[in-house]
């Protein structure tokens, strides 16, 4: 009998064991995650600027194109500008989705760390 209780449980135990390290595999990709996001995230930001710089470069350049009678130029600058402006907005919106992304991630890792 007590053998048998023995054997149940070293089984019980190599089994929490088992279900422990198959845990941590959840924690490790949910940080692989926020790292992941944490790098879209300055890189976004890093076009965000870029796209302010061309729509200020695009802006003057219209301006100097429309004082000058250039209207086919500065056309193509409201066409550029209108471009830049769209780009912003997709970078904004991936920053905003990988903001989230974070949170919920870290959330994750918080909870896998106190359950897990």
């Amino acid at each position: 009998m007590f053998k048998k209780m023995a054997c149940l449980a070293g089984a019980l135990a190599v089994l929490a064991a088992g279900s422990a390290f198959a845990q941590s595999p959840d924690v490790r990709n949910d940080r692989q995650d926020v790292r992941q996001d944490q790098r879209d995230i300055r890189n976004d930001r890093r076009d965000m600027r870029q796209d302010h710089r061309d729509i200020r470069s695009d802006r003057r350049q219209m301006v100097q194109d429309e004082k000058s009678g250039n209207k086919a130029g500065a056309r193509a600058e409201r066409k550029d500008i209108r471009k830049d402006q769209r780009d912003l907005r997709a970078d904004r919106r991936d920053v905003h989705k990988d903001q989230r992304d974070v949170r919920k991630d870290r959330r994750d890792v918080r909870h896998d760390r106190r359950h897990g």
